[in-house]
């Protein structure tokens, strides 16, 4: 395998504990006699499901939900047939999982408790919809591995009462009041475009995922992924938070920890204060990512190496400092496990 320098990304988070699990099981898969194009196809099923898994999850549990979604990607729990030959995740079997499936293969109980772990099943049903009605692309079974296009196939996936344009779910997209200088209409969830910040966080998560095996295994490059951005997520955004780049006005505070009781403070995804950190999250990781580059000397530094290796951790190790009791991040979302 050709050896890249490893992005934001998916891969990493199997090898916790420095144990090379994707690498051992690439190993056997070549002794089965599966080529490199077949390989990259069965890497790009489990990272599907994986990284969708993912939506909402609490500090340091990213890695735990990799493992978990690896044995159940190996026992076939995401395969229409449990007696395949081969590992992979096809359309009618992510369209048929059941929620206690899920629980069974994330341990979950009230001591391992998992937030939304029903509608994180329900989001991975609704992908085995979505696999199968773009059979020209995923062929009949609706497998991720012959993907195209992210887009066209996960807007369809998100639940249908979030931002709509012509009555279209539209995804991690939302509406900033702030910005707005007409009133929407208050019987429609609908909002005018100009006023809607595109985040698609997950989306771009799984692109960056993809593009090491791809990478790795095939050695074919990636073109334009400089037109990637930053990801608007808590852990980059608490890091702001916690260094005290950015802080709540004392209203929006207060009305934040109104809602939690008296904790951190708490907001919906959809707030107008939720969208406007992550908007700055995304502005001031430019920002960064300028500066570090420019005491690099010349040595090459991608926006999703600057996230995994600055951003993200430094985000999870800081609130881990800050909060030890939770690790959680300084401004609380009310998430389904289908957010961000």
């Amino acid at each position: 395998m050709k050896q890249v320098r490893a992005p934001h990304g998916r891969w990493q988070h199997f090898e916790v504990g420095g144990v090379p699990r994707i690498a051992n099981m690439i190993q056997d898969w070549k002794k089965g006699g599966c080529d490199d194009l077949e390989i990259t196809r069965r890497l790009i099923d489990l990272f599907f499901v994986s990284v969708l898994l993912d939506a909402g999850s609490e500090y340091e549990r990213s890695e735990g939900i990799a493992v978990a979604s690896l044995h159940m990607f190996n026992s076939l729990a995401f395969a229409a047939e449990k007696d395949a030959k081969t590992h992979l995740v096809d359309g009618k079997g992510l369209e048929q999982l059941k929620t206690d499936t899920l629980e069974k293969g994330f341990q979950v109980s009230d001591s391992n408790p998992m937030p939304g772990v029903d509608t994180r099943a329900g989001l991975l049903r609704s992908l085995g919809e979505s696999l199968l009605a773009h059979s020209d692309v995923f062929g009949a079974e609706g497998r991720p591995g012959n993907l195209d296009i992210l887009q066209s196939l996960i807007i369809p996936i998100w639940p249908s009462d979030r931002t709509t344009i012509g009555r279209h779910p539209i995804g991690d997209a939302w509406p900033l009041s702030t910005l707005q200088k007409q009133a929407t209409s208050s019987d429609s969830k609908d909002s005018s475009a100009e006023y809607i910040q595109p985040f698609h966080k997950l989306t771009q998560w799984l692109t960056y995922s993809l593009i090491v095996p791809i990478q790795r295994v095939l050695g074919l490059q990636w073109t334009n992924t400089e037109f990637l951005t930053a990801l608007a997520e808590y852990r980059n955004g608490g890091l702001f938070v916690d260094l005290g780049v950015l802080s709540l006005k004392k209203e929006v505070l207060n009305r934040g920890l109104r809602a939690s009781g008296g904790q951190l403070p708490l907001f919906e995804a959809g707030d107008d204060v939720i969208v406007e950190w992550r908007v700055m999250t995304l502005v001031l990781i430019d920002k960064l990512y300028s500066m570090v580059l420019s005491r690099m000397n010349g040595v090459d530094l991608t926006l999703a190496q600057l996230l995994e290796a600055g951003t993200w951790k430094s985000g999870r190790e800081v609130a881990t400092r800050r909060r030890p009791e939770t690790k959680s991040s300084p401004i609380m979302i009310k998430s389904d496990g289908t957010v961000f």
